[in-house]
Formats: C-alpha cells, structure tokens, sequence
C-alpha cells in the first residue's frame, strides 16, 4: 500500500461553513487559502474524496503537460458538460479525444484560419456599426452578439437563416446558464426534475441539435464552397478515409459555439474596459490602430503590425482568463513534487490564481502590457496559461486571438471610448464572466 501525501489540508468544516457563499463566488476563499495554507492545498471532502486546488506552475504543468496521460477531465466536464453540449474535444477523453483532436486541427492551422480572417473581420465590422453611442451602454452583450456572430460566420458562413442562428444563440446561452445551476447546486437535482426544468433543457438540446444538423444536410446536398469551418469539418479525413457523422459533427459544432462565443466575449468586455481605465495604454493602442489603418493593409496584415494592441489582449487574458479554473482527476497514483496522490483524487488549477501568483509576476494586480513585448516573454510564458497548456491547449487559441486583436481594432477605429467608474467586477461561473461593465462609445469626428 502506497503511502500517500497530500498537501497541507483546509479542514472540511471549513467550506462547509461557508459553502453557499462559495457556490456563488469562489475565488475570495481560493485567494484567501492559497495565502494562508500555501501555493497547494488539499481539502478531503466525504463525498468526493481527496480535492487539491493549487495555483503553483510546477504542478499545474505536471497534470497538463509533463504527465497528462494520467489525468483526465473530470465527470464536470465530461458527464455533466456532454449531457448538454455533446461529446467533442472540450467534453471527451483518452483515445476518442486524440483521434477527433488529429482530424480537426488541420482546421485550426494557422494558415487556415488565416483564411478565415475577412470573414472574421466582415462579421466584426457589421456588429461594430450597430454599437449604440447614446450615453454609458451595457458592454458584455454587445461583444456577445459580436463573438457570437463571429462564430457563427466563420463555421456557416452564409448558409443559415438570420432566425435560424439567432434561435440556436438564445438556446445556448440557455444551456450554459443551466449547466453552472446544475455544477454549483448539485443538491438541487431533485428539484429540477420535478420542476421540468431537465426535461425543458433537454428539449432544448434536441432543438440546438436538430437545428444544425439540418445545416449539415444543406450543406451536403449543396455544391457550393463556403471556405468556412463547416467546409473543413465536413472534408476532413480520419486515416481509414471515412469522416464525420452528423451526430460527430453536431458534438463538434455545438463545443465550437460554446468554448468560442463566451470566452471571447468575456475577454473583450474586460480588455476594453481595462483600456478606458488605463488612459496610456489607451492612447498607445489608439496610435498604433490610426498608423496601421493608414497603410492600406488587408485585415490579415494589419494584425501582424497590431503588437501592442496583442500585448494589451494577453495582459487582459492573464489577469481576467475565461478559462479561469481547470480540472482533472488522476486514473492512477502519481507523484508530483513531493506529493503523492491517490488514483481518482480531482485537482483544480486556478489559472485565475497562477496569473497572480507573486512568485511568478511582478506586481501582478496592475494592468501592465510591457510583459508581453518580445524581449520579457521568455520570462513569463512558463506561467502564462489563458488556453491551458499541453495537448488539450485550446485548439481555437489562433482564431481567438486574431478575432480580439481586429475587434479592438475595428472599435477604436471608429469609437473613443470611456468608462466613469475604476471598478471590475466579475462572477466566475464555467467561464468568468465579467458583471456590471459600462463604456461610453463616442464616434470620432
């Protein structure tokens, strides 16, 4: 019998206390343990067993990268998540995950979603002219709509229906709004069921599915070249020359939705808002978007010249990450540092907390895009994990990036923008989610 070791531990009672509390936010506790209990610790639970929460790098890399073979993702995101969103790369595991992750990254190459990029920047700019410039406007829905949209283009480009999309959008914000209630108040299951609100969420399920399978449909009867996801999902090859199912292909499609429009719009609403609050930062970008607009260039080429426009997104990404916790469970005992973990123990990694780690950054609560020029990246990288790491690292994390970069180029093209308050509120669900953020969008003369 292997003698096992765990971090210094967080006494039950203690989140059992405050359990309630926790559910709706708990990042002030992680923030409060990591300082008092250390960097790792442990909190053994009766119901699940041993838990370690940890914003350490060495141990974060380990479950993600160094040994991942052993760690999977837990039943949060495969059972729960999957019943919801179907089984793609996000939701599934060990050798189907790996053979869906080969076909589809092609897709995801560079050189592809370079591809995309008009798309992209097409989609940006009919959302950017609708932006209301009456007074302080609610921020988060306006780059909802947009990454939404953005999605929505770069996978169908033009081959649904306004409704169409519109209806599937109202039913995924839906599912996710449902998935945290069912992930935070697992208790409460009872109540769901025999108040309907399952089954009405699963209708919606069936309804999102049914929905884009019948895009497929079009799409495969269509002779039509798209140059769109859809496109390369549709013509991707496993090794035995066979592709995807619709079911396969729905899975896939819906993850896309639901991994690409709220991470991204999340980030952005927190970029801009960073921005209008750092007044220099703000004028530096403003610059660099009037000298890149003023040379002509195609949407692809402007943002290989955005640079400090990029280090402004992953500053914002490193201090507000979507992504901002991930989890795993070990399928065997493993050691990492001087622990020992027992088979089946779940590890979250607080990549919210590992990006303020003071061990790793300096003066990490301050908004500072200068880490991310060129020379200092060397030094923070091993630290920096807004798409997790390893192989499981997002495989949108280009066509995000390129999306952020044109969006914030495309606003400040047309918009100066200012906030009247210095506070950023944010509520950590799946994703984090930024609360409360108002800009004033005033047109350029």
């Amino acid at each position: 019998m292997p003698k096992y070791k765990y971090p210094n531990k967080v006494p039950f009672y203690k989140f059992l206390i405050k359990s309630s509390t926790i559910a709706k936010n708990p990042i002030p506790f992680h923030n409060k343990w990591f300082n008092e209990v250390g960097d790792t610790f442990a909190i053994k639970s009766p119901f699940y067993g041993h838990i370690v929460l940890t914003r350490d790098a060495v141990v974060t890399k380990h479950m993600l990268q160094k040994n991942h073979k052993v760690y999977y993702k837990s039943k949060i995101q495969t059972t729960y998540l999957s019943k919801y969103v179907g089984y793609g790369l996000l939701t599934s595991s060990g050798d189907y995950w790996l053979k869906q992750r080969r076909l589809i990254q092609p897709a995801f190459h560079k050189e592809k979603i370079q591809n995309l990029v008009e798309i992209i920047d097409n989609a940006i700019n009919v959302q950017v002219n609708r932006i209301d410039t009456e007074g302080f406007v609610d921020l988060y829905p306006i780059m909802n709509e947009l990454a939404f949209e953005v999605v929505a283009k770069s996978l169908f480009n033009f081959s649904a229906e306004r409704d169409t999309l519109k209806r599937l959008q109202f039913i995924i914000e839906k599912l996710q709004l449902f998935i945290v209630k069912e992930l935070r108040m697992p208790y409460k299951k009872l109540w769901y069921t025999l108040t309907g609100e399952i089954k009405y969420h699963m209708k919606l399920v069936k309804e999102s599915r049914s929905i884009i399978n019948t895009i497929i449909d079009q799409r495969r009867e269509s002779a039509d070249e798209h140059d769109d996801l859809l496109d390369m999902l549709l013509s991707a090859t496993y090794e035995d020359g066979t592709t995807m199912t619709n079911e396969q292909l729905i899975d896939e499609i819906l993850i896309l939705f639901v991994a690409g429009h709220e991470t991204t719009a999340n980030a952005l609403t927190f970029t801009l808002k960073l921005l209008a609050l750092n007044k220099e930062a703000l004028t530096k970008v403003k610059t660099e978007v009037e000298e890149t607009s003023a040379k002509n260039l195609t949407p692809l080429q402007e943002i290989s010249q955005l640079n400090y426009t990029k280090c402004c997104v992953e500053e914002s990404l490193r201090l507000y990450p979507p992504a901002w916790i991930t989890d795993r469970v070990n399928i065997e005992d493993d050691k990492i540092d001087d622990y020992v973990l027992k088979k089946g123990t779940i590890i979250g990694a607080s990549i919210y907390e590992l990006h303020r780690n003071k061990n790793y950054w300096d003066n990490p609560e301050v908004f500072k895009p200068s880490r991310f020029f060129e020379e200092n990246r060397k030094g923070i990288m091993p630290y920096y994990m807004p798409f997790g790491a390893g192989p499981r690292l997002c495989i949108g994390n280009n066509f995000a990036m390129y999306e952020m970069i044109l969006a914030v180029n495309t606003i400040l093209k047309k918009f100066h923008i200012s906030t009247d308050n210095n506070t950023i509120k944010t509520n950590p669900l799946i994703t984090l989610k930024p609360v409360d953020v108002k800009l004033k969008f005033t047109l350029k003369d």
